[in-house]
């Protein structure tokens, strides 16, 4: 993977954390978990779409759809701990 198809990667991953952040709400600290949680989902959703050989929207060498799947999931339990822990 390229530098500049890295740095894309790394913003739609943050777009994703951002917009979680919108819908959901939250403080500061929820945003950093979501931008965190969004970035390391879409990372392993990545890695395991080039271990299984799955391409779903595939841009370049970025598997969005396999990323967007892993930062979906992992928001979505990340914040479901996080309201359960209070």
């Amino acid at each position: 993977m390229t530098f500049p198809s890295l740095l894309l990667a790394l913003l739609i991953a943050l777009l994703f954390g951002v917009l979680y952040y919108v819908a959901r709400g939250g403080t500061g600290w929820s945003l950093l978990l979501f931008l965190g949680l969004s970035v390391a989902g879409f990372a392993l959703g990545e890695l395991m779409g080039i271990w299984r050989g799955w391409m779903v929207l595939v841009l370049g060498s970025i598997n969005i759809g396999m990323g967007a799947l892993g930062s979906i999931v992992f928001l979505v339990i990340g914040d479901w701990l996080r309201r359960t822990s209070k």
